[in-house]
């Protein structure tokens, strides 16, 4: 058996058909991630002209789930504490993230979304909703269904 079999998987059948399905999945990820980039790059702007896209991600986290402590951000986003730290402070800057005594630990503070920081979501995130159904508009609900059902699969291997 030589090294290449022994690291077959559900990619590297030798089934033809499903090498190219593979295949395509591959080339559609790579657009899709490129995609959400521009797309983040874009909505990050609308939210504040300063905020970058990887701050715009840890924003809509504790948009998500806070408040939260900068540790629980930390072990989230699988990121260095000292990038993490970074963010928040800047997001504390513009004003879209606020600290908070944790009422738990009177030592400890929380991180949540600020009045302004949850005003300009919102916002963005009504105009992004109008946008996307646009886009599909075409799409049969079974269609969105299955794309969603789907997307769940995928965000559930990481």
């Amino acid at each position: 058996m030589s090294e290449q079999d022994n690291t077959s998987g559900p990619f590297d059948s030798g089934d033809p058909e499903r090498r190219e399905a593979a295949e395509q999945v591959e080339r559609e990820l790579v657009m899709m991630f490129r995609n959400a980039r521009n797309l983040s790059t874009q909505v990050a702007a609308l939210v504040h002209p300063d905020l970058d896209p990887a701050s715009y991600t840890l924003l809509l986290m504790v948009a998500a789930d806070g408040p939260l402590r900068a540790m629980d951000l930390v072990e989230r986003t699988r990121l260095d504490k000292s990038t993490v730290s970074r963010q928040i402070a800047t997001l504390v800057d513009l004003a879209l993230l606020e600290r908070v005594p944790d009422p738990d630990d009177g030592r400890a503070r929380l991180i949540q979304l600020s009045d302004l920081g949850a005003e300009r979501l919102d916002q963005v995130r009504g105009e992004r909703r109008k946008h996307l159904s646009g886009q599909f508009a075409t799409w049969s609900t079974e269609d969105l269904a299955d794309l969603a059902r789907l997307l769940g699969k995928l965000n559930d291997l990481g």
